[in-house]
């Protein structure tokens, strides 16, 4: 269990740059599309890993909202990916179309002025 730790000023996910659409904002999370991948992806608001049940439980169903108005119907769907590779110190998941990694046109890109 890794201990909840103050917002990093070097992390990414703390820093939250709106560089991408966003989807979501409250207390606990915020949802917007990855810039690597172009899939939806819910943030906690607190830097940790181990979120308790219930805010798991409130940014899983937030995301699943999210990703089913993106992927639903035209790709059948989505799948939870909470494999922080990454950013392993900051819970992340994101919502992925069914079948597939990325979103559409998604694919690796360097983040900007790193």
């Amino acid at each position: 269990m890794t201990a909840d730790l103050p917002s990093v000023q070097d992390c990414l996910l703390c820093t939250a740059e709106q560089i991408t659409p966003w989807y979501h904002e409250d207390d606990v999370c915020w949802i917007a599309d990855c810039y690597q991948c172009a899939t939806p992806m819910v943030v906690w608001k607190r830097h940790g890993t181990d979120p308790s049940d219930d805010d798991r439980e409130h940014m899983l169903g937030e995301l699943a909202r999210v990703a089913e108005e993106r992927f639903g119907d035209s790709h059948g769907g989505f799948w939870y990916d909470a494999d922080m590779r990454t950013i392993p110190d900051h819970f992340h998941c994101h919502g992925r179309p069914k079948g597939a990694f990325f979103g559409p046109g998604g694919g690796p890109k360097p983040l900007p002025g790193r």
